[in-house]
């Protein structure tokens, strides 16, 4: 497969900056696995489209406000540092900008009188750095930070992004970017779901930045994937096995949550409990052990998220359904519309 194979011309008016109000207005298209006719829907049909007993997993991880300003202490040149991973006693695995000359020993100063050492040059130009002068750096980058929106919002964070770029059901701090099919989800779809008699469960994959890393190779099989970390709730392995033995439907919402069940399951489709790390590169030619549907939104020309959907369709069958959308208006990206593939 060559990179080129997964391209399509998208104009720029069509990437959504901001979501449409009530979350689940948003619009879906349907794509039935087995060749059937599109439909275009609501979001907030998604309930009447699965079957009781189908269980809907998403991915709980909480997006943090990864961006600090600050300054070097030496010079006084600005420096973004954009948190990546904590790693424990207040170091973190982070991004400068710039970076270039940011070497061991330098040090940028944040505000509330906290500041950050370079420790280590890191693979990837990446940094580890310690922290001082705060004892939390979370609740520090709550308070100064500011929301990471992708590099295609072509606009600054603002107080907005807080709630808008964070899933109702957001609950462990850690990613660096929004798991955004969860974004079309109100209380009151989690409630129509539960009334329908869908299950609900839940995983935690914090997004790295390498959701936006561009694949650079031109044969597909070439580009690897960053390692991030994710865990597996006992209570959701149960409840994938459960909803396996009855005949139901695992239905991942985004596909982190492909990565994260694909990532912890066994040969016969077996999911383990507990935490891990995966670099699971989901492609056409993947066999699919757990996911049987998938709700996604519109993903980038060339990108690994696109191939990962081709995986579960088929190449021609997504490109297609794309076509559909962009001659039908849908908005496309983060805060753009979805898909369901069933």
């Amino acid at each position: 497969m060559r990179t080129s194979d997964f391209d399509y011309v998208l104009p720029p008016e069509r990437i959504a900056d901001r979501p449409v109000e009530p979350r689940d207005a948003a619009r879906l298209l349907v794509v039935p696995r087995d060749g059937g006719p599109f439909a275009d829907r609501a979001f907030s049909d998604l309930p009447a489209l699965l079957a009781p007993g189908d269980l809907l997993v998403v991915n709980d991880t909480r997006v943090i406000p990864a961006r600090l300003e600050g300054r070097r202490a030496d010079t006084g040149g600005a420096v973004e540092v954009f948190l990546l991973r904590d790693l424990g006693a207040l170091r973190w695995r982070v991004l400068l900008a710039p970076g270039r000359r940011m070497r061991p020993g330098v040090r940028v100063a944040l505000g509330e009188g906290a500041s950050c050492v370079v420790e280590a040059v890191d693979e990837g130009g990446e940094r580890t750095v310690r922290f001082e002068g705060t004892g939390d750096v979370l609740a520090l980058a709550e308070r100064v930070g500011a929301t990471p929106l992708p590099p295609y919002v072509r606009r600054p964070a603002d107080a907005r992004d807080r709630a808008d770029y964070q899933t109702v059901y957001a609950r462990a701090p850690g990613a660096v970017a929004a798991p955004t099919a969860g974004l079309h989800f109100t209380p009151r779809l989690l409630e129509a779901a539960l009334a329908r008699g869908l299950r609900l469960a839940s995983v935690t994959l914090h997004v790295g930045p390498g959701t936006f890393r561009p694949v650079t190779a031109d044969d597909v099989d070439a580009h690897r994937m960053d390692l991030e970390p994710y865990v597996v709730p006992d209570a959701t392995a149960e409840a994938v096995r459960a909803t396996k033995a009855a005949g139901g439907r695992v239905v991942a919402v985004g596909t982190t949550v492909v990565r994260t069940l694909e990532a912890a399951a066994t040969d016969d489709g077996v999911v383990a409990a507990g935490p891990g790390e995966t670099a699971l590169f989901v492609r056409p030619g993947h066999r699919f052990r757990v996911v049987d549907a998938l709700v996604t939104n519109f993903h980038l020309p060339r990108s690994t998220l696109l191939m990962l959907v081709a995986a579960l369709v088929g190449r021609e069958r997504v490109l297609a359904a794309y076509a559909h959308a962009l001659a039908g208006g849908y908005r496309f990206y983060s805060y753009g519309d979805a898909m369901l593939l069933r």
